[in-house]
């Protein structure tokens, strides 16, 4: 299919040529002027694409979200996808690209999910310049009295990079001492967290200035607006606070605009490109990083109530293959026809749904359809759904685009008519840190005892004496299980989850517990992608 001039495409999304200003010929930045000029229009239905627990059998979240856009243009029902920036870790590291996959796919391709229009890289820059300017201010006498053995803020780089989990500065300096510090990976930065939950460029740079850096020799916070430099990361970010504008390769309208992870940060898309779309589409169809455990969740507890949103639907993503492996078939055998297997995954399915209940929001189950699938697999699915009153779609977006989703798209097309959501997050805020931690332990990963570790007691104290008991809580936790082990498949409850130690993020206002050993800086696999694409033409 061909792509469409990026001018053309603003046109079909309802963009005036004022607001478009073009990166080549299919990608541009849109002014954050026009929501200035449509904030008095009223909002579109919200859905959001969520999933059962991934694994590597796959489950295709993303493929959906644009099959789904795909199937709307061809019931001639107007809307717009909304997507995260892929990260060059996963692009490079195990998953490869994030633009869909076959006919469900965003274009142009290589330019997306390499350097797109540079917003990873003034992230980057704008946390490294942090980093560099608080041990310049400790080199240069210390104004700040800054304790160098309590500087919290992290270097980052958008690449995985296990080396990089543990490393001194200062090594041969003999003007201060050594100290250990640590790179994260941009997309979960705090940084990154700020662009995502940022309403303008003025709440933005009003949570940049809060954000804390270290602690002075008394204990006592010291922020970016301490360093004096928030003046400096606006001119860095000033371009990257402007979402993107993309096409899908039916030629539909997608904004792409922040990429945070959802296992170790909160895996949404920015609140400026969800509110933008809102005005711009009857319908806007967003998705939230890994299963409903984790980017769901955030979304609707974290993003929805940051942004003042309210979801219409949730599309369930599922395939039968990864139904297969949660009820204990060996991937190597998926293609062997096995119901006994897949009735133990469903409950995978059903925790994942029961969750998504707790919000009383209406749902769709989306299954992608392959071609291994046998007849009595797919009956028993069905059926499954039918007695539960579940609305199910089979789709086959990845081969057939458009053609293939449209039952999905009337599906949630229906949803949006016949039942009403009634969004209800699941925790209040001003409910204490362990009570709201615990709400998310329980309720969403059906967890029994929550441990805390005595680092993560001493930090969840003192993150309350400095007046941020009311903080949304982040979970840090790996998306390849309901539990913190991420070897454990299915719909395990009862178990245990430990909190080793919690980060606090002051200018996103959330904190971040860390569960089990999940890493803010992954590493790449024994085979990167990136060696995969060897035989790839460049």
């Amino acid at each position: 299919m061909e792509l469409l001039p990026i001018s053309e495409i603003a046109k079909k999304a309802g963009i005036p040529d004022e607001y478009v200003e073009p990166y080549g010929r299919y990608k541009a930045k849109i002014d954050n002027r026009l929501y200035d000029e449509l904030k008095d229009k009223p909002d579109g239905k919200l859905v959001l694409v969520t999933a059962i627990t991934p694994t590597k059998a796959g489950e295709g979240k993303t493929t959906t979200s644009i099959a789904l856009t795909e199937g709307f243009g061809k019931i001639a029902q107007p809307a717009l996808l909304c997507l995260r920036e892929p990260s060059l870790g996963p692009v490079f590291g195990i998953k490869g690209g994030a633009t869909g996959g076959g006919l469900a796919s965003v274009a142009p391709k290589d330019d997306i999910n390499l350097h797109f229009t540079g917003d990873m890289h003034a992230l980057t820059s704008s946390i490294n310049l942090i980093s560099a300017v608080i041990d310049n201010s400790i080199w240069q006498g210390n104004p700040l009295n800054i304790d160098p053995e309590r500087v919290v803020w992290k270097r980052a780089m958008d690449m995985n990079d296990r080396a990089l989990r543990s490393i001194h500065v200062s090594e041969d300096d003999k003007k201060v001492a050594p100290r250990h510090d640590e790179f994260v990976i941009t997309v979960a930065s705090e940084m990154m967290a700020i662009l995502c939950l940022a309403k303008d460029a003025e709440d933005f740079i009003a949570r940049v200035r809060r954000i804390i850096v270290a602690y002075n020799k008394d204990g006592k916070p010291v922020t970016v607006g301490d360093l004096k430099i928030s003046h400096a990361i606006m001119k860095l970010m000033k371009d990257a606070l402007k979402p993107n504008l993309v096409q899908t390769l039916e030629n539909n309208p997608v904004l792409i605009h922040g990429g945070p992870f959802a296992n170790i940060a909160h895996g949404c898309n920015s609140i400026i490109a969800t509110k933008l779309a809102l005005k711009l589409a009857p319908i806007v169809v967003t998705e939230a990083g890994f299963g409903a455990d984790l980017g769901a969740e955030k979304f609707l507890d974290i993003k929805c109530r940051e942004a003042g949103l309210h979801p219409d639907a949730v599309v369930m993503v599922a395939t039968i293959r990864a139904l297969k492996m949660h009820g204990g078939q060996a991937f190597e055998e998926l293609a062997t026809p096995n119901v006994e297997a897949l009735a133990l995954g469903m409950g995978n399915l059903e925790a994942h749904l029961n969750n998504i209940k707790q919000y009383d929001v209406p749902f769709v189950v989306a299954i992608n359809h392959f071609a291994q699938d046998s007849e009595e697999e797919v009956a028993y699915v069905e059926k499954w759904c039918q007695e539960r009153g579940y609305r199910c779609s089979f789709l086959d977006g990845f081969l057939k685009g458009g053609d293939g989703s449209k039952d999905l798209a009337r599906q949630v097309q229906a949803l949006l008519k016949e039942e009403p959501s009634h969004y209800r997050p699941l925790y209040p805020l001003e409910a204490p840190l362990k009570t709201k931690i615990e709400a998310i332990c329980r309720n969403i990963y059906h967890a029994g005892e929550i441990v805390y570790e005595p680092k993560a007691e001493e930090q969840l104290k003192e993150y309350a004496e400095l007046g941020f008991g009311n903080a949304y809580i982040c979970m840090a936790k790996t998306p390849q299980s309901l539990t913190d082990d991420p070897k454990v498949l299915g719909a395990p409850t009862g178990f245990t989850i430990t909190i080793r130690e919690v980060n606090l993020s002051a200018g996103a206002n959330f904190v971040v517990p860390l569960t089990g050993a999940i890493m803010t800086m992954p590493g790449l696999p024994k085979v990167p992608a990136a060696v995969k694409m060897e035989e790839e033409p460049w």
